[in-house]
């Protein structure tokens, strides 16, 4: 079963998320996908390990910033027939598609001159554009493909303005479009607001056929 969980910042969306793994399974593992920048994030996830580590469920954490549609077909390949599976515990999403982002911008920092893009111009950002769908399709693609417990975090940033620079409204987008993208592949998608879980797929209107 998949399920994307989704959220502002602060929210309470992560904390749903460990909590609603520890009642599906018996135990989970924790791919995390963050890096750490700088001393404040390295504090952070060091904080993050440590409550995890202190609570009476069996955690592994697996530290995995660009590569997860390979480890959730690594775990899938691992699954034995008749064991009991861990949940498995994405957090987040958001953070793996800015490490991707900005792992394509920077291979695409200096663009070949005798090479030139779709669009009669080759730019970084043309060819990120070209780089960013095939990742987010393979990695929907393992989503598709695991048949374990699977919980997805992931952010809610269009709500508020318009970023003002470039790259802030491209990583927008992305994010919206990866939203949607796993939401309709997913059993059940949870919208967490203040603390509270809503069940998006069980209140959503049914428009029907047009």
């Amino acid at each position: 079963m998949a399920i994307i969980i989704t959220g502002g910042a602060r929210s309470g969306k992560s904390d749903f998320a460990e909590r609603y793994a520890m009642h599906l399974c018996s135990r989970g593992i924790y791919i995390a996908t963050s890096q750490s920048w700088d001393e404040e994030m390295a504090e952070r996830i060091k904080r993050h390990k440590q409550v995890r580590e202190s609570a009476a469920f069996a955690w592994e954490t697996i530290e995995e910033p660009y590569e997860i549609a390979a480890m959730l077909r690594k775990l899938e390949k691992e699954a034995l027939n008749g064991e009991d599976r861990p949940a498995v515990l994405i957090d987040c999403l958001t953070l793996w598609l800015t490490n991707w982002m900005l792992k394509l911008d920077a291979d695409h920092e200096h663009p070949s001159p005798d090479k030139t893009s779709g669009t009669g111009e080759d730019t970084p950002q043309n060819r990120v554009d070209e780089s960013l769908p095939p990742v987010i399709e393979d990695f929907v693609q393992a989503v598709t493909e695991y048949s374990g417990t699977l919980l997805m975090v992931t952010n809610e940033v269009g709500s508020g303005i318009v970023p003002a620079y470039p790259l802030g409204r491209r990583f927008r987008d992305e994010a919206g479009r990866l939203n949607r993208r796993l939401a309709a592949v997913c059993e059940q998608a949870f919208l967490v607001v203040a603390g509270f879980p809503l069940d998006l797929k069980a209140h959503a209107f049914q428009l029907g056929e047009l």
